[in-house]
């Protein structure tokens, strides 16, 4: 198994990347001998992920740092970097190597204060590794002060820095980062490739695995998680009933306090292991002694934790409620394709009979209002407003259709 076999339908990307990686090592040789640098090489210092959401960006980019990072015997012999079993290749996928350096979002912004410290380590050179690599999976979450951090570390890089960026569109990020990043779109992979993913690498039952590509069209995380996790299918089955609850403003209130309360226990559930096992890591590390008193000029530092993690609390509440409003974006795409009598294959035909109900009850210009609807909430969480009033607000501009 190979670094490359978590990529599904991204062959193309697979290629190139496994092409830059070869040449890397001709770069590294250069640059420790202090020779001139190969012409024409497949490598560079900045790389751009982009495409939609469940494409693969991140899992791309961190295959193409293991494979930089690729220490396998086979490679002397001529073997291709990413073998996925060395050490090298291992401590990359997992997050684990002293080089290679992650930064994801831990609220709805990476702060300058996140990008600190990593933006010095960029400049130092590798502690064991071949490469120091920085992976900014939400790179579009930048903010001014951040960005123009990367910006200076992307233009004056040290020589053997690389930074591996990961975006929904290459207009997410600053022009004068992305010319000079080069860029690698990946597309959505068929849902035949997602279930034959599920099929292989899970072992999930052929008829299962369908399924869940099929729900989640193509995005290959999700359809993971609903392949092999009951909760999330009982949380999509929740989702895809509440169209038709709208028929009563009590019902589009009931409807709008579940869905903030189920994506607020996802965080809460996610947050109480990771907050408890980080609070306790730190006092260890501050030096306090065991269920004792914390040692002075420590408080600033406590607060600081307990900031990002209300922050990534925040974060995780939106994300689950986005992940809501994408199966019902999906359930009412599925309800306009009926009514146009377009032979686009239905998403959720487990919600077939909901689905021909609302398509014969209501018109398709309805229909695409309510999509509309979904958006507007969308862009109502993006800009903070409360989510129970985004949703509520939503509820019912789906049941006026």
């Amino acid at each position: 198994m190979t670094v490359w076999d978590d990529l599904v339908g991204q062959e193309r990307v697979s290629e190139q990347l496994g092409a830059a990686a070869r040449d890397a090592d001709a770069l590294v040789t250069a640059v420790a001998a202090e020779a001139p640098l190969p012409e024409a090489s497949k490598m560079t210092h900045a790389w751009l992920f982009t495409g939609p959401p469940g494409a693969g960006r991140n899992q791309a980019a961190r295959a193409f740092a293991a494979a930089l990072q690729c220490v396998s015997p086979d490679r002397a012999l001529g073997g291709a970097p990413g073998c996925g079993f060395c050490d090298g290749c291992h401590t990359a996928l997992v997050g684990t190597h002293a080089d290679v350096t992650t930064v994801a979002a831990v609220g709805t912004q990476i702060l300058a204060d996140d990008m600190r410290d990593t933006v010095r380590k960029s400049f130092t050179s590798p502690a064991n590794g071949r490469w120091q690599i920085i992976l900014v999976e939400d790179a579009e979450r930048l903010n001014e002060k951040s960005a123009n951090a990367v910006l200076k570390a992307v233009e004056e890089p040290a020589p053997r820095t690389v930074w591996l960026l990961c975006a929904p569109s290459i207009e997410d990020v600053l022009p004068t980062i992305r010319s000079r990043c080069r860029h690698l779109n990946l597309s959505t992979p068929s849902v035949d490739a997602v279930a034959d993913m599920l099929v292989r690498r899970e072992g999930i039952e052929p008829d299962v695995a369908a399924a869940a590509a099929r729900a989640t069209q193509g995005h290959v995380d999700r359809a993971r998680r609903l392949a092999t996790d009951p909760s999330a299918r009982e949380r999509r089955a929740s989702v895809l009933k509440l169209p038709l609850r709208l028929g009563e403003v009590g019902g589009c209130l009931k409807a709008a306090q579940e869905l903030v309360d189920a994506a607020a226990e996802d965080a809460k559930q996610l947050a109480e292991e990771l907050d408890t096992k980080e609070t306790e890591e730190l006092k260890a590390a501050l030096g306090a002694a065991q269920g004792g008193r914390m040692p002075r000029g420590t408080a600033g530092v406590m607060k600081e934790l307990e900031d990002k993690q209300k922050r990534r609390r925040t974060r995780t509440q939106r994300d689950s409620l986005d992940l809501a409003l994408t199966d019902l974006t999906a359930f009412y795409r599925d309800v306009l394709a009926l009514q146009l009598g377009s032979r686009v294959a239905l998403a959720n035909t487990d919600a077939e009979d909901a689905l021909e109900r609302l398509a014969r009850d209501s018109a398709p210009e309805a229909t695409l209002r309510r999509i509309e609807a979904i958006a507007a909430c969308r862009d109502a969480l993006d800009r903070n407003v409360a989510p129970l009033l985004a949703v509520e607000a939503m509820t019912m501009a789906l049941r006026a259709g």
